[in-house]
Order: C-alpha cells, then structure tokens, then sequence
C-alpha cells in the first residue's frame, strides 16, 4: 500500500534514459598536448598568491622587487604586536586541526582530549609554532611569530 492510497501493483520500472547503453562515447586524445613540455607557455616570474585580497590588485605595483625583497624587516615593523581576533580564530583552527591529526603537543596536557583546548593552552604559554603574515597595501608583508604577538 502506498501512501497516496492507490495499490497500483503494476508498475514497471522504466529507464532512465532512452539511450543505448552499449553505446559510449570515445574522448577525443590531443597527441601534441602530450609531446610538449609542462610549463611551456607559463611564466615563470608567475606567483600564486593565497589569502591575500588583494593580490590580485598588487599585482602590477611593486613588480620591481623580488619576492624577497617584499619582507619587512623586524626592524621596520609597522603593524601592532598584538594578535587581531581574526588571527587568533585562524590559529587556533590552523593548530587544532594539526592536533587531530596527530602533530606533537608541546605543552602538558592534563587529561585535555578536545584539541581546540590544547591549542588554546598551547597559545596562553606562546607554544604554537606558526607564523602571522600580515600584508600591506603595497604589496609587501610582516612576519610575526606568535610568541612575539600578545592576545
């Protein structure tokens, strides 16, 4: 019995296409894409760049410095020392997910099992070893460490 109230007993499946299932279709094989080396039309001054907004925006500023040269010395700081909420969620995501899967703790856990709080107890004693890249708006970066950011 159906929920419609209909005892239709008669129903025979049908398929869900009107195709031909024996017939399939062969890909179409480019041989020259095969014989040409990888990387041949890329450039290789080409960088991808990943969390930074506006690095597609940058992109034509400040070209004529190498990478390198787009880190700020720990001397020349700008930012402030102290770690951004924003930050301080991506930290303690970043290293609760190492922690499940297995990275070392490096503070004692006192019977702490939920990674996130390993990762907050880590932080509270500076232990986390990541590194805060803060970009500016010309294209160049901070590195902080976040034993050298306060909360």
């Amino acid at each position: 019995m159906s929920d419609n109230g209909d005892d239709d007993h008669d129903i025979v499946d049908e398929p869900a296409f009107e195709e031909d299932p024996d017939e399939y279709y062969e890909p179409v094989e480019d041989e020259e894409a095969d014989n040409r080396p990888i990387g041949d039309d890329e450039d290789p001054n080409q960088v991808v760049n990943s969390g930074d907004p506006n690095a597609a925006a940058n992109l034509g500023k400040g070209a004529d410095k190498p990478p390198k040269d787009k880190r700020i010395r720990p001397e020349d700081r700008k930012t402030t020392p102290y770690m951004t909420k924003y930050e301080k969620a991506r930290i303690l995501g970043t290293r609760a997910l190492q922690i499940s899967m297995n990275a070392p703790v490096l503070v004692d856990l006192e019977g702490e099992t939920d990674p996130l709080q390993i990762a907050i107890k880590e932080l509270r004693e500076k232990k986390i070893p990541l590194i805060v890249r803060r970009y500016m708006p010309d294209g160049t970066y901070e590195d902080w460490t976040c034993e050298e950011l306060m909360q």
